[in-house]
């Protein structure tokens, strides 16, 4: 059994039959891009339906601390303005940009901050500063940017800019849209073509919003399945009107719990269904989810639509390699719907997992295992044995090590265990769904700090 101390530990309680629409937060991916691209564009940009979790915060407060004028609004989903600088410069900050742990705040900064003759030291906090930082700073320092670190490619490091960048032509040594990105805004203020090749497809919202906004940028898909994206330097950005669409990542906590919960029926509305970050979805699928994609609708060049899902049987499946970069987030969720499959399913290439805000397949491992689950891992592939629907034993403790996606998948695996499933620290939690036990509890569930 386990023991719940203090406010930050939660516990999950089984329940039956979740029911009922529910709305989850903005994207955060494109929340965090929508900040950055408003700071520097010229004119006013307005976003409406800004995920106002932690990281993007740190985000925002970060570009307020160089210089960006961002107003959020006074009632909670109102419009948050942003007055570009345009043409004007960003300033060196007064004090050490603090990142918490975001992961995403960190590289698309040193990006950003790259293009602009200021210096700037980022920070982070104890899951952050383990990160590794070297796949971002070595191009920069390729394009004419500096880094200065205390503890070799780790958090913190101090970031000079340059109004001088140079363009590179740079292969990615991994699939990841942080470091495209990071890329790709440091070639916004380069002389010349700026040219990504990524080995795998990676979530395209920095491309899609700088077009949006008034970029010239192109991809191109190769016939090996690689991707090469050519960025014109010295774009003039406008300020756009943005519509931030529902997190597909936080969705599929939702959607999991639906599948695994007897008797359940809910919808999540507008959720993002850009083809690259549906790859979690296009897998419950052919494991046998009864996932149904309503109200297709477009806006700022992103698919969005209603998904409605209803309980059933699973059915175990081989995770194919090429679809990892899009469901790379998605992997925690994934791995407790395949405890309930028929069969085993498979995932491998997952050594992106490794430095994520925790070794991931580590904690998914232990996690599923202290709640009776058999699993396999490997240096980057993990193996589950599904029950065939039958409820695993439950009745453990699981160590987020402040990973706010191990805390919310392992709240969801104790919906349907045999017995409750505690984690640690819910605090975590509200880096990316601030409301997650509330939204869940009104459609059925029983989360609280407490057990039940």
């Amino acid at each position: 059994m386990f023991t719940v101390i203090g406010m930050k530990a939660f516990v999950s309680k089984p329940v039956s039959g979740l029911k009922g629409v529910a709305q989850v937060p903005g994207d955060k991916s494109i929340s965090h891009r929508a900040l950055m691209f408003g700071a520097i564009a010229g004119g006013e940009t307005s976003v409406t339906g800004l995920l106002q979790g932690e990281d993007v915060l740190r985000t925002a407060a970060a570009l307020t601390a160089m210089g960006a004028d961002i107003t959020p609004p006074t009632d909670p989903g109102g419009i948050w303005r942003i007055k570009g600088i345009g043409e004007k410069s960003l300033r060196t900050p007064k004090e050490n940009l603090y990142l918490g742990n975001s992961g995403t705040s960190a590289r698309l900064l040193m990006g950003l901050v790259a293009g602009y003759p200021v210096a700037a030291v980022f920070t982070g906090d104890e899951s952050l500063s383990r990160r590794p930082m070297g796949r971002v700073v070595k191009p920069l320092t390729q394009m004419g940017a500096k880094f200065e670190a205390e503890a070799g490619d780790k958090l913190p490091i101090r970031v000079t800019g340059s109004a001088a960048l140079q363009p590179i032509h740079y292969r990615l040594p991994v699939a990841s849209a942080q470091l495209k990105s990071a890329i790709l805004l440091a070639g916004l203020h380069a002389n010349g073509k700026t040219i990504v090749v990524e080995p795998q497809p990676t979530r395209d919202h920095t491309e899609k919003m700088l077009a949006f906004m008034g970029a010239q940028v192109a991809s191109e898909m190769q016939e090996d399945g690689s991707c090469i994206i050519t960025l014109e330097g010295r774009p003039q950005l406008a300020g756009r009107n943005i519509i931030v669409p529902a997190d597909p990542s936080s969705a599929a906590f939702l959607v999991v719990a639906a599948l695994i919960t007897k008797e359940s029926d809910i919808t999540v509305r507008n959720v993002l269904i850009n083809p690259r970050r549906t790859g979690l979805y296009d897998t419950l699928q052919e494991m046998g989810a009864d996932i149904a994609f309503e109200n297709r609708r477009s806006n700022g060049g992103e698919e969005t639509a209603d998904i409605r899902v209803r309980s059933g049987p699973l059915k175990g499946v081989i995770v194919p390699k090429g679809r990892v970069p899009s469901m790379i987030d998605e992997f925690p969720i994934l791995a407790v719907a395949a405890a309930f499959a028929a069969g085993k399913t498979v995932m491998t290439d997952l050594a992106e997992l490794r430095v994520k805000e925790s070794d991931r397949l580590a904690a998914i491992a232990k996690g599923l295992t202290a709640a009776g689950v058999k699993v396999e891992m490997g240096e980057d592939s993990l193996t589950v044995h599904g029950s065939g629907g039958k409820a695993p034993q439950g009745g453990c403790t699981v160590e987020t090590q402040l990973d706010h996606r191990i805390a919310m998948s392992f709240l969801v695996l104790g919906m349907a265990t045999q017995q409750p499933v505690a984690i640690d620290d819910a605090e975590t939690i509200a880096t990316s769904f601030p409301d997650f036990a509330a939204l869940m509890n009104s459609l059925g569930a029983q989360i609280g700090p407490k057990p039940l």
